[in-house]
């Protein structure tokens, strides 16, 4: 069987994107580690499906977003896969605005920006609230979920910082996390905020995350020119409302890498 395909990326934080909304492709773990997989596979650091909504609220929501981790099991919201799936609905003919469901809930996308002779464009995706009472301080940062669990750590020199190394020490602090966390460090330098993530389900630094981006955002009060190792153009928009961060939005570019055809044997 013979399953298309589209890669794309989000500051180099890279997706393969499947057309599932028949049903027709049902992928073991195994397989999506062999097609995330970079050396004997399309390479990614994770694969996400464009289903059917069930349970009779197709009217109220286009799609739904399953997202799966290079490991291949099912993971939690991806905030630049949310953003990659809603430009993969918009060249599928679906339109620019979207309603749809992802692990945590509902969320809102809109294409803002698509340059078909570059295939790079930008997209504004809604994120959950968060609510101050459920930001933890633990220990040296800041533990957070914005759709995924996150612990946020401010450093000096973040260019040369052990990202793997410590990330990797602290995402398996049970102690501190115990379902794991993936982690954020971050460096202020004027008005830029600098952020570098080592997620769980990659396990290794990938070069942005977007649930990690919104993260430190929110943490350090920067919504505004961030980068991250695979670029900036990332911005956070939200409200204060008291004693929550609501309206939070993600916003930043998407690019189509490629597209093909993935040889399953699956059934």
């Amino acid at each position: 069987m013979k399953i298309p395909f589209y890669k794309f990326d989000g500051a180099g934080n890279d997706f393969v994107v499947i057309d599932n909304r028949e049903g027709q492709y049902r992928l073991p773990e195994e397989e999506i580690r062999q097609i995330c997989h970079r050396r004997f596979g399309v390479g990614a650091d994770g694969l996400m499906t464009l289903e059917k909504v069930a349970g009779g609220e197709e009217r109220k929501y286009a799609f739904e977003m399953k997202y799966y981790n290079s490991d291949g099991r099912l993971g939690s919201m991806c905030g630049n896969g949310g953003r990659c799936i809603a430009m993969f609905a918009h060249l599928l003919g679906m339109g620019h605005d979207f309603d749809f469901l992802g692990y945590d809930g509902p969320h809102d996308a809109t294409v803002m920006e698509w340059d078909p002779s570059v295939l790079k464009g930008m997209v504004s995706l809604g994120m959950r609230d968060v609510k101050k009472c459920d930001i933890r301080r633990l220990e040296n940062g800041w533990f957070l979920d914005t759709g995924s669990p996150h612990y946020v750590v401010e450093v000096k020199d973040l260019e040369h910082y052990d990202v793997v190394g410590e990330g990797r020490r602290l995402r398996h602090r049970a102690d501190l996390f115990p379902e794991g966390a993936n982690i954020d460090f971050v460096e202020k330098d004027g008005d830029v905020l600098y952020v570098r993530t080592y997620e769980r389900g990659v396990e290794d630094e990938t070069l942005a995350c977007g649930t990690g981006v919104t993260a430190s955002a929110l943490v350090t009060g920067m919504g505004l020119n961030i980068v991250t190792r695979g670029g900036g153009d990332f911005s956070v928009l939200y409200s204060e409302t008291g004693d929550a961060y609501t309206h939070v939005c993600l916003v930043g570019p998407v690019s189509l890498n490629f597209t093909g055809e993935w040889t399953s044997s699956a059934r």
